[in-house]
């Protein structure tokens, strides 16, 4: 799965994102690029479930 994270722009934010994402699935593999602020994730768990912790963590995302 691919999100899009508009306001990712920097390591930090992508070191937040992964914790974000790690806290409802610590096994999902993930990879982001603030450059182009994508992540891409490799788990078991709903986009919904994704977005919903990605918004609360302040990372509105979108399926890319």
């Amino acid at each position: 799965m691919e999100l899009k994270i508009e306001n990712m722009t920097c390591g930090g934010c992508a070191k937040s994102v992964t914790k974000a994402i790690q806290s409802v699935d610590a096994n999902a593999k993930i990879m982001t690029d603030p450059a182009s602020r994508l992540v891409k994730i490799d788990t078991t768990v709903s986009s919904d479930a994704l977005q919903k912790v990605l918004d609360e963590a302040g990372y509105p995302a979108t399926v890319n």
